[in-house]
C-alpha cells in the first residue's frame, strides 16, 4: 500500500482527525500546494545572524549550558537507546540546551510544544518542570503513515509523565483544547507545521497567551519567512540559533 494511501485510510480510520484530513484535501485539491515564502531570503538573514547555543543561552538566560549533559547523562543515556531500539524513524533532539535552560530562566510553570515526535524536546522540558511540579502541554498528530502512535514521546521515561498533557490532533485542534485548560504559557516550543500559513496561525494564536518574560521558541525557520515575517510585523529583536545545520529562532517577550 502507498503512504499516501496508508495515511488516508487512516485518517478515515480517527474522526477526531477529520478536521485536519479537510485542510489536506483542500490545500492539495481546491488551493493547490504553494511554494515555501521567502526561503533564500530567511536563510540568508538567519546565517548573518546565528549564534550558536551555547551563545544563545549565555546572552538571553546569563546560563552556562556545560552541566546539562552531565546532569542527566544517564537519563539522555537510557533516551538514546530507546530511540535506537524504536522501530520507526521520527525527528532526533535538537537544541536540548536552550529548551531545558528557557524553562529554568522562566522558572516555568505552563509549558506549551507543538510537534513531539520521540520526545526529546519534550524531555528537556520536563526536566525542568518536575522542579516546580509544573505541566507541559503537548499538540502532536499521529503518526498515521508509519502505524506510529504507540511512539511519540517514546523517549520519556515513564516518570516523568505525571507532568505532562499529550493532545492528538493537529493545532488546530489540539490548541484551543490546551486553552481551555490554561490560558497563559511561559515558554513555547514550536516544531509543527511547516508551511508558512501554519506557523502564521500558531505563533499568533501563543504569542498573545505568553506572559511577559516568557520564551518563545521556533524550530526549522529556514523552511520560509514565516518566523522572520513575524519578528518584523511584531517589532520584535530576536536571536537565531544554527544547530546542526538549522536555524532555530528564540526571543523573550517583552
Amino acid at each position: 500500500m502507498s503512504t499516501v494511501l496508508k495515511t488516508f485510510v487512516a485518517y478515515l480510520k480517527r474522526p477526531a482527525l477529520y478536521p485536519e484530513l479537510g485542510r489536506k484535501i483542500i490545500k492539495n485539491t481546491v488551493s493547490r500546494r504553494s511554494p515555501f515564502k521567502g526561503k533564500a531570503k530567511t536563510n540568508s538573514w538567519a546565517a548573518s545572524i546565528a549564534v550558536s547555543q551555547k551563545e544563545a543561552v549565555s546572552r538571553l538566560f546569563s546560563m552556562n549550558t556545560d552541566h546539562f549533559r552531565s546532569t542527566y547523562a544517564d537519563i539522555l543515556e537510557k533516551a538514546n537507546s530507546k530511540e535506537k531500539e524504536c522501530p520507526i524513524t521520527m525527528g532526533g533532539p535538537g537544541a536540548l540546551e536552550l529548551i531545558y535552560y528557557a524553562c529554568e530562566f522562566t522558572k516555568a510553570q505552563n509549558v506549551l510544544e507543538t510537534g513531539v515526535a520521540y520526545g526529546w524536546s519534550s524531555l528537556a522540558i520536563l526536566l525542568s518542570l518536575q522542579q516546580r511540579n509544573g505541566t507541559l502541554y503537548s499538540s502532536d498528530m499521529p503518526y498515521l503513515a508509519q502505524d506510529g502512535d504507540q511512539y511519540v514521546g517514546y523517549v520519556v521515561p515513564e516518570s516523568l509523565t505525571k507532568y505532562w498533557q499529550l493532545f492528538r490532533f493537529a493545532d488546530r485542534e489540539s490548541l484551543p483544547k490546551i486553552f481551555k485548560k490554561v490560558s497563559s504559557f511561559d515558554v513555547f516550543h514550536y516544531d509543527s507545521d511547516k508551511s508558512y500559513h501554519g506557523r502564521m496561525w500558531a505563533y499568533q494564536k501563543m504569542y498573545k497567551r505568553l506572559k511577559p518574560g516568557a520564551v518563545f521558541i521556533s524550530d526549522d525557520i529556514g523552511d520560509n519567512s514565516a518566523y522572520q515575517d513575524f519578528c518584523i510585523k511584531k517589532n520584535i529583536e530576536t536571536t537565531v540559533v544554527e544547530y546542526n545545520g538549522k536555524y532555530i529562532g528564540v526571543f523573550i517577550k517583552q
